[in-house]
């Protein structure tokens, strides 16, 4: 089984004075604006480093759960923040690292076993797993006259 979700985002003009807006299938954001100064200038607004963190927070917490269940617990409530860094390397940026910072309320579970399924599914949640996937591109051109 496929699912198969879209986003799609629009930019115009250069990267520092240009804008852009992000929408997705669901309607969650709908022309979304971001630009270079929500980026890196801490402007209010949104960014694909944001969207990632917040994909990924939500990933992980769907994930916790469903392992919680298997090893038969049932958490009240799971926390999770995601913090992603962008960092100046040498050929531009790049996403170096992303914190999961997770806090969690389960009755009756012993701390090693929540760390184990935490470390099991850092590793296994989707969203984590998409450093390593495949990817594939489509270009066209729109010639401009």
């Amino acid at each position: 089984m496929t699912i198969k979700k879209t986003a799609n985002s629009t930019w115009s003009g250069d990267i520092k004075t240009g804008k852009g807006s992000i929408s997705t299938q669901s309607g969650a954001l709908d022309k979304q604006p971001y630009g270079f100064n929500t980026r890196f200038e801490d402007e209010p607004g949104s960014n694909p480093e944001e969207l990632v963190g917040a994909a990924h927070s939500a990933c992980f917490s769907m994930a916790l759960s469903l392992a919680l269940g298997d090893a038969g617990f049932t958490a009240d409530k799971i926390d999770t923040k995601a913090t992603v860094s962008l960092d100046e390397v040498d050929d531009g940026f790049a996403v170096t690292h992303i914190a999961l910072e997770v806090k969690a309320r389960i009755s009756d579970i012993a701390n090693e076993q929540f760390q184990a399924l935490c470390e099991q599914t850092k590793k296994g949640c989707p969203i984590s797993k998409l450093l390593n996937t495949e990817m594939s591109l489509k270009a066209t051109l729109d010639s401009a006259s």
